[in-house]
């Protein structure tokens, strides 16, 4: 596969608004040789991107036809996801998948726009999924009925086990399953091809997760040999002569109390015109290699995953934990960005040195926390005051540099992280949201910063480099944000599109102090794209930035460690056309991978998150509590109560069955006129929790 010649086919059509014939594109291509236009064509076409009818060829948007994947199914229908077109998921009637499951790749055709939303037709399967799902198994009443399982996701109906196909499974148990199609019964049967256990342990429900994403659990022994090799290296004093030696400046991390992976630390001084901040990074690079070993299994990873119960590494701990771990009193190989700001916290400049430093103390956020708001002990201030100064400095800078944040228009958008604490068989016993402090601002401010000042670098040089970018929301979503603040009463004419962050962010500020917050920030953030990387710097919407990317973080995410790498060459004196020719191809399959592995991990990460709160809640089944109602459909409400679980109330379990619902935040019960509306305070009885499928049930009661 020649990604050069298809670029160059991709690109010439994008220019032309109608299907052409293949001789024609070959010449508008510019591509001499026919047996490479002709593979690149078919290539092009299995994967979905052109459109070959007969003799002419055209993308799939100019021909008609969407590339999509299968993403969910029940019985007489199923959905597609786009690949490419910013539309909706497209419905498709069973009759015209063509055999297509959930992971299938597919070009539909005959898509319409009607009432409802998107629907078409299979034209072809491009390329099939991987045929392995997760799920519980059951069995009908009747103890002779056939076993079948509940899919995790994906599927909306049972799909039967094949006779002989349970291996040795129980009802309850969570396993993996082999599906296939039997076109003569239009039916989707299943075949048990591993137990994980029983499906009412969150801890068994996670294995089955992280196995459904296909991410790696364990190191290739080679790996593990290199990491330990690697990790063992000394610092030569040969090493340490070819770098900036801080190890005499008081610099200090700070982190979580449980945290291993200490990769960054951070020094600031007062200066008679500003400020001078040090970001210090841990260098993976100089341990993780291009081409080693290590190089191609943080590649594959794309990023550290975090779970309740566990971190799953990009590196293993001999690096993660070890030699890139910035542990105090310990010599480490750091890659600093020096900054210069002026009184107003404004950057004038700024600098990458190779360096090693000595953590001075071992800095945990609450701790910190402690420090700034006053409330330390003796034995907390004499822990920090070889950093004191430090600190104060650092709160000072941070403080401007919120400021100006909120004035360029960052958006603070409120999400719900939740903490869950296991006890020691590994099952939920608490769970409340986590709080955030000053330190822990104070740390994000400083890494955005650094992240500001190596895009401003790679770009100001043409480098090529992986950015981390944001697109501006799309007409249409901010079309059903404004029709939803509008029903919350807050002003509306100015989300449109070329909507400005500060529109956005005045409209989060209105909202902060009303039932309506969490609502408005959660919108907000379903109106924009997703982050993800790229190659080109075309800025970072949220945070109201047009250069940005992701330096601070290399043990455990792949973009940095890729920008590491550059930064590496450049600083050591690499000619800039060697570092071009070296990085142009590698820095699109990066962002590419970084960008597919990043939302892997954040959608196990969420799913794992809800077997979790659905594990506690098992334990409190028929208690009552206050809550809110933060969302509203046409079949029920959600309720989130005081530790930020949500539960759902379904209306056929509410005594009317006579409900209205306005499209937007409100269900009106038409027998008694009561209506329940988002941000409204109800009382709940917990109903019931499934652990398996992640989800938690309420019923509503009176105040009582």
């Amino acid at each position: 596969m020649n990604k050069e010649v298809n670029e160059m086919i991709l690109s010439a059509l994008k220019c032309i608004e109608e299907p052409i014939d293949r001789r024609d594109l070959q010449i508008e291509s510019n591509i001499l040789e026919t047996e490479e236009f002709n593979n690149a064509l078919s290539y092009l076409e299995q994967k979905g991107k052109i459109i070959i009818n007969r003799k002419k060829v055209g993308l799939p948007s100019v021909m008609g036809y969407v590339a999509a994947t299968i993403v969910r199914q029940a019985k007489g229908f199923s959905f597609a996801e786009p690949v490419d077109a910013e539309i909706d998921d497209i419905f498709i009637h069973a009759s015209a998948t063509k055999g297509a499951m959930p992971g299938d790749l597919v070009m539909l055709r005959n898509i319409i726009a009607g009432d409802k939303g998107f629907s078409g037709e299979v034209d072809k399967i491009l390329e099939k999924g991987s045929r392995i799902i997760t799920g519980t198994v059951e069995r009908p009443e009747s103890k002779f009925g056939q076993a079948y399982i509940i899919p995790d996701k994906g599927f909306s109906n049972h799909l039967r086990i094949v006779h002989g196909g349970e291996l040795k499974s129980k009802i309850g148990d969570k396993v993996k399953a082999t599906i296939y199609y039997e076109p003569k019964e239009k039916r989707v049967y299943a075949r048990v091809i591993k137990v994980y256990g029983k499906g009412n342990s969150a801890k068994i429900c996670a294995d089955a997760i992280i196995d459904s994403y296909g991410i790696p659990v364990k190191f290739p022994v080679p790996v593990k040999h290199e990491a330990a090799m690697k990790a063992a290296m000394p610092i030569t004093e040969a090493e340490m002569s070819k770098r900036l030696d801080l190890t005499d400046e008081p610099i200090f991390t700070i982190d979580g109390a449980d945290a291993k992976d200490l990769d960054d630390a951070i020094c600031v001084k007062k200066l008679e015109t500003g400020w001078e901040l040090g970001v210090h990074i841990a260098d993976v690079s100089h341990y993780v290699t291009a081409g080693s070993k290590l190089d191609d299994e943080a590649q594959q990873r794309g990023t550290s995953v975090y779970f309740a119960d566990r971190v799953i590494p990009m590196l293993p701990v001999e690096i993660s934990n070890g030699c890139c771990s910035l542990n105090a009193g310990t010599k480490k190989l750091t890659f600093s960005a020096i900054m210069k700001l002026d009184e107003k916290a404004n950057l004038v400049d700024y600098r990458f040195e190779k360096s090693v430093i000595v953590s001075k103390v071992r800095g945990v956020y609450s701790e910190v926390n402690a420090i700034l708001d006053g409330s330390a002990d003796d034995s907390l201030k004499e822990k920090y005051s070889p950093v004191a100064d430090v600190i104060k400095n650092a709160a000072q800078l941070a403080d401007l540099l919120k400021k100006k944040a909120k004035q360029r228009g960052e958006l603070e958008i409120e999400t719900s992280e939740l903490r869950f604490v296991l006890d020691e068989n590994g099952v939920c016993v608490g769970v409340s949201e986590r709080e955030r402090g000053e330190a822990e601002e104070l740390i994000e401010q400083f890494m955005i910063m650094a992240n500001i000042s190596a895009a401003l670098y790679a770009k100001s040089i043409g480098m090529p480099f992986v950015y981390r970018v944001h697109e501006a929301p799309d007409s249409e979503k901010l079309c059903t944000l404004a029709e939803l603040a509008a029903a919350c009463g807050f002003q509306t004419r100015r989300l449109k599109e070329g909507v400005h962050q500060t529109d956005l962010a005045a409209l989060i500020e209105k909202a902060k102090d009303t039932p309506y917050s969490r609502l408005i920030s959660t919108q907000v953030l379903r109106s924009m794209a997703k982050a993800r990387y790229d190659s080109r710097p075309i800025g970072h919407f949220g945070l109201s930035l047009e250069d940005y990317c992701h330096f601070t973080s290399p043990i455990r995410r792949y973009p940095d460690t890729s920008i590491h790498r550059i930064l590496t060459d450049l600083v050591t004196g690499v000619p800039l056309d060697t570092i071009k020719k070296r990085y142009s191809e590698f820095v699109i399959e990066s962002a590419k991978l970084s960008s597919e592995y990043e939302l892997r991990a954040v959608r196990a990460e969420r799913d794992t998150e809800k077997c979790y709160a659905a594990e506690y809640m098992r334990a409190h089944i028929g208690e009552r509590y206050s809550g809110v109602v933060s969302g509203v459909t046409n079949k029920g409400i959600f309720v989130m109560i005081p530790n930020g679980i949500e539960g759902f109330v379904d209306l056929l379990n509410m005594e009317s069955t006579y409900f209205e619902f306005d499209g937007m935040t409100t269900i009106t019960d038409k027998l008694s006129g009561k209506s329940y509306s988002i941000g409204n305070e109800v009382f709940i009885e917990v109903d019931s929790a499934d652990v398996a499928l992640g989800t938690v049930d309420f019923n509503l009661v009176d105040g009582k």
